[in-house]
């Protein structure tokens, strides 16, 4: 296959994983958030910020550099399984004995039980963790699809089941449990590859030598992106910390979706066409338009839909995530467009750079974190969207001296893309102001944010929206001819 042909599918294939996967875990989520209430949610929120920096840890930039070789070998692949093995079990080790002074740092009796139990899920992982590299590597998001569809679906009516009778957070627990679990299993059903009993120290010290800036790169993006966890906890209540985690698990469905889609996408394709400066720039370009046409105006419409749908589906007791879910969504919308620069640096062999550069971003971030203990959750929100602006600028500056793409010339080939995203949404936000029930409001709401969208682009002729849409229209004709079969 060419390189759009390549693109094309792997795109399919993983829009298709991430896009029923989404859809289980958002109907599970549903069920859930009626039947579980905002302070288990919160107490479940601890748990991901230590197991999201563990999971970092484990990994520790050897997948990516595996996808990145070109001629990887069954050598280098084992060491890198017995290496996350290894990790994954330290690190649940220190998670055991940290567990009794987490639950007294955050006054959250039963903390310590619930992260000794979900803390299991680091060596799942692990043990997963290069079988599902080497997929992507081949781009084989057809089977990651079936695999991770299949492991959310069962792991989802479970962890309903046991909240129907009264298990709360538990439920919860075993959702994520039960989830890895299913899904380590049937990467080794479905995958031929099997590590040999080896460790190669060359082999360590060759990918390590890349991998490890990133994982320090990837521990500091993590730290981050869950920093908020455990500061709305400590600073405010687990109520609170609930309703927070609610919001951004709506908003994560189109911005955090996304972005991995296009990451793990985009990645193996690029790596294979790095030696050709022109033939990068143009794939990149294209990757840019094509991707924000969809990320502007999935979340400003989130945003413009917010209250009538976080009513409808979970419960007016869950309104206060409402705002925070608006600037969470201001905030996503270029996150798609962070993980495209920082791909090209990584493509380019400059994990020093993509070090340098989370330092420095991380370190902006600090003064505005800390205006958000004292100011508020809605502070805290505001400073992450100026964050999210600042770092794509960072981003857009240092990937363009590697492919002569400047920050300037991308804002000019998705600023049209982002005006008509823009007026979309106050026109869709505006029918909130109606009066209407929330039926009815979000009935109308996305009717009109979807004709007016795609009325706008059919008579514009953008080209990067015909690309999107030949990508939609060749999924559609995919699941019918199975559907038919």
């Amino acid at each position: 296959m060419n390189l759009k042909q390549k693109t094309i599918y792997g795109l399919s294939w993983s829009f298709i994983d991430n896009f029923i996967g989404q859809a289980v875990s958002f109907i599970v989520g549903i069920v859930l958030a009626r039947l579980v209430s905002p302070g288990e949610f919160g107490m479940i929120a601890y748990i991901i910020f230590f197991v999201a920096i563990s999971t970092s840890l484990v990994d520790s930039g050897f997948g990516t550099a595996l996808i990145r070789k070109k001629d990887c070998t069954l050598t280098d692949s084992s060491t890198v399984f017995y290496f996350n093995l290894a990790v994954s079990l330290i690190f649940y080790a220190f998670l055991f004995f940290l567990a009794p002074f987490a639950e007294t740092f955050f006054n959250e009796p039963g903390l310590s039980l619930v992260l000794k139990v979900a803390g299991a899920v680091l060596i799942l992982s692990a043990l997963g963790n290069v079988q599902l590299t080497l997929l992507v590597k081949r781009i084989d998001f057809k089977t990651k699809a079936k695999i991770s569809i299949t492991a959310d679906t069962l792991a989802g009516i479970i962890a309903v089941i046991m909240a129907y009778y009264g298990w709360g957070v538990w439920s919860l627990v075993c959702r994520s449990l039960l989830g890895q679990l299913f899904t380590t299993a049937l990467l080794w059903i479905f995958n031929e590859w099997r590590p040999k009993l080896v460790f190669s120290i060359r082999s360590f010290k060759e990918l390590f030598g890349f991998g490890y800036k990133l994982a320090l790169s990837g521990i500091i993006d993590t730290i981050y992106k869950n920093i908020f966890y455990p500061i709305i906890g400590k600073s405010f209540s687990s109520a609170t910390l609930g309703q927070y985690s609610q919001a951004e698990r709506f908003g994560s469905l189109f911005s955090t979706t996304l972005t991995i889609n296009i990451q793990r996408v985009s990645f193996p394709i690029l790596s294979t066409i790095q030696e050709d400066p022109e033939k990068l720039k143009d794939g990149y370009k294209k990757m840019v338009k094509m991707t924000m046409i969809v990320s502007f105006a999935a979340m400003m419409g989130l945003a413009a839909i917010a209250k009538s749908l976080i009513v409808l589906l979970i419960g007016e007791q869950w309104l206060p995530c409402v705002p925070y879910l608006q600037l969470m969504c201001l905030a996503g919308m270029l996150y798609p467009l962070h993980a495209m620069n920082l791909n090209v640096i990584t493509v380019k062999g400059r994990s020093d750079l993509f070090l340098k550069l989370e330092i420095i971003k991380k370190l902006m971030s600090i003064p505005l974190i800390l205006i958000g203990i004292y100011l508020g959750v809605i502070a805290l929100l505001i400073g992450n969207v100026i964050f999210s602006f600042f770092s794509y600028l960072l981003n857009s500056y240092y990937s363009a001296k590697l492919i002569r793409y400047s920050s300037i010339e991308q804002i000019i080939d998705i600023l049209p893309t982002f005006l008509v995203s823009l007026g979309i949404s106050l026109l869709v936000w505006g029918i909130s102001f109606l009066g209407w029930n929330h039926w009815i409001t979000l009935i109308s709401q996305l009717g009109a944010g979807v004709a007016l969208t795609v009325g706008i682009y059919e008579i514009t002729g953008q080209s990067a929206y015909l690309e999107v849409k030949q990508i939609i229209l060749h999924l559609i004709r995919k699941i019918i001819r199975r559907t038919n079969l």
